[in-house]
């Protein structure tokens, strides 16, 4: 192990890329699940057809495959990324899929009568959802969202195969150069843990702040 140790800078530098490459996915499949999520409930057909393919094709393929399209296939066409830009949108359309079905089943689990009282109000689309829906909406997201950043930090774990300097790929380093498989592994273990540690108290205490907020609402409204 304590070889393993000596080989703290790369595991350092793994640790930090990984973060990097979850937070910006993070912040893409986000964008994407609202967008995608709000247009599969659109009174519009081809914005509903449009979101639907979307939703089917990120959701129908490998993750792995979809990195290595990103990667090796598109430059082929004249659109090439760097690896860590083509992991980030790799990764970040894979689970904005996902989280796009978290946003439309939220949304349609408020009742009809708020979009009554939005329409009584006479609110457009955008002040319904603005000042109505999501902030009731966003609450009922918080805790399956927490569950989909978890997934998405497991699977940057993929992008060290188009070498990216991540936490996975730097284990492979150490084991190549040191023969030792079991300690490297262990130590990128634990630090993943540490990660998603962090990670879920990040989305506990943002759960709890919207919790209060929506508490706080309903007591005055009463």
């Amino acid at each position: 192990m304590e070889e393993v140790l000596t080989y703290w800078p790369i595991l350092l530098k793994g640790t930090i890329t990984t973060i990097e490459l979850t937070l910006a996915s993070a912040v893409l499949a986000v964008v994407i699940s609202f967008v995608v999520g709000l247009s599969r409930i659109s009174k519009y057909r081809t914005v509903r057809v449009a979101a639907t393919i979307y939703l089917e094709f990120f959701r129908g393929t490998s993750a792995l495959v979809q990195l290595f399209f990103m990667f090796y296939v598109l430059p082929l066409w004249g659109l090439a990324f760097a690896p860590l830009t083509a992991g980030i949108i790799a990764c970040g359309c894979n689970l904005g899929s996902y989280g796009s079905e978290v946003v439309r089943g939220a949304v349609l689990a408020i009742g009809k009568e708020q979009h009554e009282a939005a329409a009584a109000l006479n609110y457009n689309t955008y002040q319904k959802y603005r000042y109505v829906i999501l902030p009731q909406a966003i609450p009922i997201m918080i805790p399956t969202f927490g569950n989909l950043l978890i997934e998405l930090l497991k699977l940057t774990a993929v992008t060290s195969l188009i070498t990216i300097s991540d936490l996975t790929f730097m284990a492979q380093i150490i084991r190549a150069q040191t023969a030792l498989t079991l300690e490297p592994f262990l130590v990128i273990l634990v630090i993943y843990f540490a990660i998603a540690s962090v990670l879920l108290s990040g989305v506990n205490f943002v759960e709890r702040r919207f919790s209060k907020g929506r508490q706080s609402i309903l007591a005055n409204g009463n």
